[in-house]
């Protein structure tokens, strides 16, 4: 099953906010024929333009990734696209009418348990696997971060998370073909650090933010004053910190759900080299930036 190529068996329908912009959006999901790859259609504009999930077309990597075309643009496509990816579609239409995919919870969670009760369809066409011939690294001498991938005879994934946090500490997530994708990496959710809040807020970076989809990490104390700012600001009365360093809002999934979360978010950026790459990927504290830079260099060896 894997080694062929698979679409939707049908169509599915989802909506909400957007993370970062606000905006309202309706999203479909819809089959698509072999050899057609991942692409977003925007049903809200003129001529509903498309645009190739590819690396060529990342536009923003500020705390999501944006892809674009010409005036067509997609925000936050990541956890879509590591859905697909986890559950080995390779043939799909994403149509949405704004400008930003729904954020649900934060997770690939509402996302992969629609399709997965219906199965996919087996389309009788060799899935192309990407190969590399040699290995590839880059880094982030500011950061520190680096992404590593090697040759190898099927696609596998080892993140490291390390932001010197004494609650997160040290994280270790892999992922290969063999991990139940729907039930290990799906239902991980995005996080973010208290003491960023303010300055995702002021920066229009969390417009359409609340506390039902994301995690937060209180790393440093927090004071009375700025716990009630936030529950203001949120709409959501008695928050507190809990004994092991997170907001109160939500119930971890997982003890290392922060790492799985990124690993989540590295499926997603490196679809974008347009397929299922047959390689071993090790990377440490990725992000946004550094996995979409991956992915266009290694669609320039590739071709």
């Amino acid at each position: 099953m894997r080694f062929s190529q698979h679409t939707l068996k049908k169509s599915y329908y989802f909506e909400g906010k957007g993370l970062h912009t606000g905006t309202y959006a309706h999203m479909k999901l819809l089959p698509a024929p072999a050899d057609f790859g991942i692409k977003f259609r925007r049903t809200d504009l003129r001529g509903k333009p498309v645009i190739d999930a590819i690396a060529e077309n990342v536009s923003n990597t500020a705390r999501s990734t944006t892809i674009s075309h010409k005036e067509t643009v997609a925000v936050t496509i990541e956890h879509i696209m590591s859905c697909l990816t986890g559950l080995g579609i390779d043939n799909a239409v994403i149509e949405l009418d704004n400008i930003e995919v729904p954020i649900m919870d934060g997770s690939a969670r509402y996302f992969v348990e629609a399709i997965v009760k219906d199965g996919l369809v087996n389309q009788g066409v060799p899935r192309k696997f990407l190969d590399i011939t040699e290995p590839v690294e880059i880094k982030d001498p500011q950061s520190g971060s680096w992404i590593r991938v090697e040759p190898a005879s099927a696609p596998s994934i080892d993140v490291t998370v390390d932001f010197g946090s004494r609650i997160i500490g040290v994280q270790d997530v892999h992922w290969d073909l063999g991990v139940d994708y729907a039930q290990e990496i799906a239902p991980s959710r995005t996080f973010c650090f208290f003491h960023e809040i303010e300055y995702l807020y002021r920066n229009n970076l969390i417009k359409g933010g609340d506390l039902d989809n994301a995690i937060v990490i209180v790393e440093h104390e927090a004071t009375e004053e700025q716990l009630k700012w936030v529950s203001q600001l949120f709409s959501l009365p008695d928050l507190h910190v809990t004994d092991d360093g997170y907001l109160n809002n939500l119930k971890l999934n997982f003890p290392n759900e922060c790492g799985r979360h990124k690993l989540l978010d590295l499926i997603g950026d490196l679809r974008l080299v347009g397929g299922y790459l047959n390689a071993h990927v090790s990377a440490f504290k990725p992000g946004h930036a550094l996995n979409t830079r991956m992915a266009k260099l290694l669609r320039s060896k590739i071709k």
